[in-house]
């Protein structure tokens, strides 16, 4: 899923709301929805910018970790399976 926006980009717009712009005139400015706005302001409000590209690095090492997760515990159950086989 491409975004539109970058993490940059969004905490801009929640900065520029802070700094006092409404946020129907905000989201009409730059074309995003007022739910949009809502749901960034929920995840990133009151981060820098060093702070979302902080998380979008343990996100991206979240989903990594995962993943090594589930190939583990998939090998883990086919040896089960081919362990428990009467030879």
């Amino acid at each position: 899923m491409k975004k539109r926006f970058t993490d940059e980009q969004i905490i801009g717009f929640l900065k520029e709301a802070d700094a006092g712009m409404p946020v129907t005139e905000l989201c009409r400015k730059h074309g995003f929805s007022d739910a949009s706005y809502y749901k960034w302001k929920a995840k990133f409000g009151g981060m820098e910018v060093s702070d979302a590209k902080r998380l979008k690095a343990l996100e991206e090492e979240n989903n990594r970790l995962k993943r090594l997760l589930a190939d583990v515990l998939l090998d883990n159950a086919a040896l089960k399976d081919v362990v428990s086989r009467k030879w």
